[in-house]
């Protein structure tokens, strides 16, 4: 595979991994303009917004993954001065000149740095976006980004992946239980809070004012591929989730001290279909720059998960073979959204 280096030289190859200079560009070039569409979301429709102390949360909860596979949670014990402390750390990344962001580019075979989305290869057209993704400790390319002031971006980026691994593993637990699932059943999930085991990745995310939105896109339509997302946006309307039975996209309006949970593929397999890996998109706008910043949950990365024995019966098959994250993660850098078909079990095979 081409190292940076080479790719610095290949015009065609830079294109595929390095952000536009978002700054200096005046008209959309032709390499992000996207084929011209309608935002035809519909503003009378809007996710469930589930109040985590509500005395009938997890029915809420329950109703929300399968109907949308997607909610806003309040009453999840993260303090609001952390989420203006992580926007302002995130806008103060962003903000620095291009060629200071590209001393922490994301190598081609890389997990962390910055760049472009991972499913860019699978569009004919870049992206009006640019991120920085996080795993650990961020303190080798916040040392690039900034040599003698980067103590407090590293300080709030592991401040917050730490609340959001209890918040995580909070909402996870509770999805379970609205399964009528016990401890028991989901044993083994007990190891994910491990600090040893654990798996996720913080991904800041930035979305330019454009100068031409309608023919532009931020991410398009994807699921993720993680146990469940939590993000938070800033109060930018952008994301957008597809709603069932024709409703079409409906845009995930930001709620002050709100989080947005989205089922993840990985959920998805676990509750055998049950719950709804959320399919959704990212819009943007020609006067405000947004931003958003994802935590993604997953198991260790070798443990087989499989649909729950307790929700198979006659009535409800298992759907899907057993897979690990990384066996599944290496699915979808192959084959984008058709990977959950191709873990399917035959359709003439019948139960396991």
């Amino acid at each position: 595979m081409s190292s940076i280096s080479e790719s610095r030289n290949n015009p065609i190859l830079l294109n595929h991994i390095i952000p536009l200079d978002f700054n200096n560009v005046l008209d959309l070039p032709d390499s992000h303009a996207w084929t011209l569409f309608s935002d035809d979301s519909l503003t009378h429709h809007s996710i469930p917004l589930i109040d985590l102390a509500h005395p009938h949360s997890l029915s809420l909860i329950r109703q929300a993954c399968e109907t949308w596979g997607m909610f806003q949670v309040t009453n999840h014990c993260i303090p609001v001065t952390l989420f203006h402390q992580i926007e302002s750390q995130t806008q103060r990344l962003f903000a620095l000149p291009a060629n200071r962001k590209l001393l922490t580019l994301r190598s081609p075979d890389g997990f962390t740095g910055y760049g472009l989305a991972r499913i860019s290869s699978f569009f004919p057209k870049q992206m009006w976006y640019e991120g920085f993704t996080i795993m650990g400790s961020p303190e080798q390319h916040a040392c690039q980004l900034w040599p003698n002031d980067h103590t407090i971006f590293c300080d709030v980026m592991e401040e917050y992946q730490q609340e959001m691994k209890k918040l995580s593993h909070r909402l996870s637990g509770l999805m379970f239980k609205s399964l009528g699932l016990n401890p028991e059943d989901i044993s083994w999930f007990r190891t994910i809070n491990h600090p040893q085991h654990h798996q996720a990745v913080l991904q800041l995310n930035s979305y330019p004012v454009c100068p031409d939105p309608s023919r532009a896109m931020g991410l398009p339509s994807h699921t993720d591929s993680s146990f469940i997302t939590v993000l938070h946006q800033s109060n930018v309307t952008g994301l957008q989730v597809l709603g069932d039975g024709g409703i079409g996209w409906v845009p995930v309006h930001p709620v002050e001290g709100a989080l947005v949970v989205n089922v993840g593929d990985l959920m998805h397999i676990i509750s055998n279909g049950r719950f709804k890996s959320a399919q959704h998109r990212a819009l943007v706008n020609n006067t405000r720059h947004r931003t958003s910043i994802a935590y993604f949950f997953g198991p260790p990365r070798d443990v087989k998960i499989s649909p729950l024995m307790k929700l198979i019966d006659l009535d409800h098959p298992k759907i899907y073979q057993p897979v690990t994250w990384k066996e599944y993660l290496d699915i979808k850098a192959t084959h984008f959204d058709k990977a959950l078909e191709l873990i399917q079990y035959d359709a003439f095979s019948g139960m396991e």
